[in-house]
């Protein structure tokens, strides 16, 4: 059995939960979080909420820490941090900084002898390995991405860290004109503003300057500026009624020709009830992929790039061949 604990019991923590329970080769050794342990209510009988402090003395019977943060403000500094104790896998999603995010996570890894697995989930994720497939495949060719419609997680974190907001959904929105003329293999060239809008909607702590929330939301580096944005700011009640869910998918396109130019499209989707999930669902097969690294003897961060496929299914190769090969 490999043993995974979960720091951060948001939506995406209550979503590694579940998604541990579809396999029958993991078991949940416990929650960790920066709240008060005694009220957090988890799913699962038996399995103990412990004080983040206990990962400190990098002692808990884990196999692998799934760290459930934001990329905005925890993952950065959680990530890093645990990985000099524990094997750890997180979803940090905020591409411009992966880099940076890689070269920290991989010096802790390394010194703590452990396996990090980065931005993981499905983008960056499985996104990111069709992407290189498709390159790999048509290296004559264009790349295409589009997100939506559906819920940013990321994004809607970073809107309710903002001094004065107190809740907050936003959507990702592809451009139908900009998608229709990819699939069409006309290739065109794409600015981010050209691809997908935002939409946010705002619930407002009493008091909180309207105008100046709206401006940090659009000027916002990474997540917002590059985009035609619109905010909306509306009640609880509203953000309750309205928008209680968290739906995303999206689209990986790559159109290009074969040696004989003759056209060629590769499309990849995914159409998700719930992001955090599906994405809960990515990090748990991943995990079984860093338990089995650590175990082989490997060290310092990965990503997706670096793990093979059947270190994913709790199969043996023998049958992974016999069934889906």
């Amino acid at each position: 059995m490999t043993r995974i604990g979960i720091l951060g019991y948001g939506n995406l923590g209550r979503g590694i939960e579940l998604a541990i329970r579809q396999n029958a080769d993991m078991e949940l050794a416990a929650v960790y979080t920066r709240r008060d342990p005694s009220s957090v209510k988890i799913a699962t009988d038996g399995v103990p909420v412990k004080p983040t402090a206990d990962l400190e003395a990098g002692t808990e019977a884990l196999d692998v820490l799934v760290i459930a943060g934001g990329s905005a403000t925890d993952l950065p500094e959680q990530t890093p941090h645990f990985a000099r104790l524990y094997n750890v896998v997180d979803s940090f999603d905020t591409h411009a900084h992966i880099p940076d995010h890689f070269a920290a996570v991989d010096a802790a890894a390394i010194e703590g002898g452990h396996v990090a697995l980065i931005s993981c989930g499905w983008d960056p994720g499985l996104f990111s390995l069709n992407r290189l497939y498709a390159n790999c495949i048509l290296p004559e060719g264009a790349d295409y991405t589009f997100w939506g419609k559906g819920v940013s997680q990321g994004h809607s974190d970073a809107i309710r860290r903002i001094e004065g907001v107190a809740d907050a959904k936003q959507y990702t929105i592809p451009v139908e004109a900009a998608l229709d003329a990819v699939r069409a293999g006309k290739q065109p060239q794409l600015t981010t503003r050209e691809k997908h809008t935002r939409e946010c909607w705002v619930v407002l702590e009493e008091g909180a300057d309207a105008a100046a929330v709206e401006r940090e939301i659009v000027e916002m580096p990474n997540y917002f500026a590059d985009y035609d944005t619109t905010v909306n700011f509306i009640t609880q009640e509203e953000l309750d009624a309205n928008h209680a869910g968290l739906p995303h998918g999206g689209f990986v396109l790559r159109t290009g020709t074969s040696a004989t130019g003759t056209p060629m499209t590769i499309e990849y989707s995914l159409k998700l009830g719930s992001n955090p999930e599906f994405t809960s669902s990515v990090l748990v097969a991943y995990a079984r992929a860093v338990a089995r690294l650590s175990q082989e003897g490997a060290a310092g961060c990965k990503t997706v790039f670096d793990i093979a496929p059947a270190y994913l299914s709790p199969n043996d190769p023998a049958t992974l061949r016999a069934h889906l090969l």
